[in-house]
């Protein structure tokens, strides 16, 4: 027996993700003289016959058509679709990823893929907004329409579509419109589509269906007898009832009374089904007067509220098991599912929070793609145990002394000195730590840059000898750089010939002067008249080892440091042509 494909919808923020759902399931609704829509927890169930009726004709090419319809999820985004999960990969068969057509690929539409291609989970692109276009004006078909806009409008169509096009093979993925798709099991089949005026959501429709009977036949089968297997979507608060689950059923069937296994952050939890919900006909499940109908069993596929005692150690992504015989054996095979989570520590690395067990798994894999080290990765709100283990990172490495958290709450105190970074998206966290660091790494350079002699170039001033020696006191002008107390200066020869002791201006001392700046200096270990004199052009004496330095962080010092330091390897390199290369 099949059952309906799970079908997940991701995407950039914005890019109407939501309404895109909302379009699909009202066009359903609108059908219901051929069989309507069913709501159920967390999911939209249309059946084929719904679709048939949506689609008309454009369904007759798909050969032996038996899959008895299609199931959405209901909560659009990353949250969703992270814990829709099994053991060896995603719960959702296929996907379907927004892309506002007008702003083509964005930073969340570049992590859906990279979540996509990690669950290795089949998906389309919703082309989104067209009706934005300049000049579009809404047709009876998709193609039709697309026929029948003006020239100019037909050319900016095209563009942003082969952007659209060319983005993704950019990513290492083929992709073209749906009509101009030659192999469905090689290319992604972009579907032009307006959520607003619901054009393309019938031939949106048509290709999911074509996918999941041609591709995921196989994965679909499913004993209607067997235990009950499910992912637990979200964990929440019910007024009258306390904390309840919304759980996926993705095979068998749940009865109230069954025991089940669920996964824990600790531990199984083991508990007895009390009372399972699904929302009466066409509730629209996110308002808050919610009407539900107390139900005594579900089969799969659908979603379903439970009512179960002792479940505040369960999260969503946790996988759920009706126990028919051996306790143990499924305990045990639970906790297999949840440790096969990419959770292995690093030796070093960031320590990373999140609120389900699938979130993060995708932040671990996201992670891992940016090539960041992941040392512990647990769920849950921020503890002493994390902030005293990143405090130790930081002492290590203080690029590694960081909590990256999604979805949970700040930490109740504030922790001084310790970089904490929580958003309610994914990318987001990524990136304002990817931020961070680039900041950090530029403190740590230029640190690295302070200890090393600061390039500069005087000229020792006519007129100004204060003193000839024991130290030499005499004016200088500074030409290029900084001048600093103690840099040991050289001659154009290249000859190492005294050190700057002390600096005054204006009578006072100072630790150093800039360019055009005109002070006093003190001077060892040489006589003015003999060693050097007065109109003398003196370089800061740069080792070898410091300029290679400078060569390295060049993105971080002044034109006016480089412009003196070109001027020191050619006086360097007098005597030897490879000095400081």
């Amino acid at each position: 027996m099949l059952r309906q494909p799970i079908v997940s919808v991701l995407g950039h923020v914005d890019h109407g993700k939501t309404h895109l759902l909302d379009k699909i399931r009202g066009s359903a609704i609108a059908k219901k003289e051929a069989g309507g829509i069913t709501q159920a927890i967390g999911a939209s169930i249309i059946p084929l016959a719904t679709i048939k009726s949506i689609c008309g004709d454009s369904l007759k090419n798909i050969k032996n058509l038996s899959i008895p319809g299609l199931l959405f999820i209901d909560t659009p985004g990353h949250a969703a679709f992270v814990n829709l999960r099994k053991r060896g990969g995603n719960l959702a068969d296929i996907a379907i990823l927004v892309v506002d057509i007008n702003e083509g690929i964005m930073p969340q539409t570049l992590e859906s893929i990279e979540i996509l291609k990690t669950y290795k989970t089949p998906f389309v692109i919703a082309a989104n907004k067209i009706d934005l276009i300049r000049g579009w004006k809404k047709g009876e078909t998709l193609l039709k329409s697309v026929e029948n806009q003006f020239p100019q409008t037909i050319q900016e169509f095209e563009t942003k579509l082969y952007e659209l096009v060319g983005k993704i093979y950019e990513l290492g993925l083929q992709a073209d419109r749906f009509d101009r798709v030659s192999d469905y099991a090689k290319q992604i089949a972009i579907v032009p589509v307006s959520a607003m005026t619901g054009e393309g959501i019938k031939e949106l429709l048509m290709v999911l269906t074509g996918l999941a009977q041609k591709y995921l036949e196989q994965n679909l089968k499913f004993d209607v007898n067997a235990p009950a297997k499910g992912t637990v979507l979200e964990v929440k608060e019910q007024k009258g009832l306390g904390k309840v689950l919304d759980v996926i059923i993705y095979d068998g069937t749940l009865k109230v009374g069954d025991q089940v296994v669920i996964g824990g952050l600790d531990a199984p939890v083991v508990t007895k089904i009390k009372l399972l919900f699904e929302p009466g006909p066409n509730t629209e499940m996110r308002t808050e007067k919610k009407a539900f109908d107390s139900v005594k069993q579900v089969s799969a596929a659908t979603g379903v509220r439970i009512v179960a005692p002792n479940i505040d150690n369960v999260v969503g992504g946790m996988p759920l098991q009706v126990i028919r015989n051996d306790e143990n054996k499924v305990k045990e095979k639970l906790m297999q599912e949840i440790e096969g989570v990419a959770f292995e520590s690093d030796e070093e690395g960031v320590i990373i929070k999140a609120d389900t067990i699938g979130s993060l798994e995708a932040m671990i894999f996201l992670l891992k793609e940016k090539k960041v080290p992941v040392k512990r990765a647990s769920i849950g709100p921020i503890n002493k145990k994390d902030i005293v283990d990143a405090e130790g990172l930081k002492e290590k490495d203080p690029l590694f002394g960081v909590i990256l958290g999604f979805n949970i709450p700040q930490p109740e105190e504030k922790v001084p000195n310790l970089k904490i970074i929580i958003h309610d998206v994914i990318y987001k966290v990524i990136e304002d730590y990817e931020a961070w660091v680039k900041g950090q790494k530029k403190n740590l350079e230029m640190n690295a840059l302070e200890e090393l002699t600061k390039p500069c170039k005087i000229e020792l001033l006519k007129g100004y000898t204060f003193r000839q020696c024991n130290p030499a006191v005499i004016g200088c002008n500074v030409l290029l750089g900084t001048l600093k107390s103690n840099t040991p200066m050289m001659n154009l020869e290249g000859k190492h010939i005294t050190e700057v002791r002390e600096i005054q201006k204006e009578q006072k001392h100072v630790d150093k002067a800039e360019k055009n700046e005109q002070v006093a200096v003190s001077l060892s270990k040489v006589i003015i008249g003999r060693q050097i004199q007065e109109g003398d052009v003196l370089y800061s004496a740069i080792s070898e080892e410091d300029f290679r330095k400078y060569k390295e962080y060049k993105d971080l010092i002044s034109n006016d440091y480089k412009e003196v330091l070109k001027e020191i390897a050619v006086i360097m390199r007098k005597e030897n042509l490879v000095w400081g290369v």
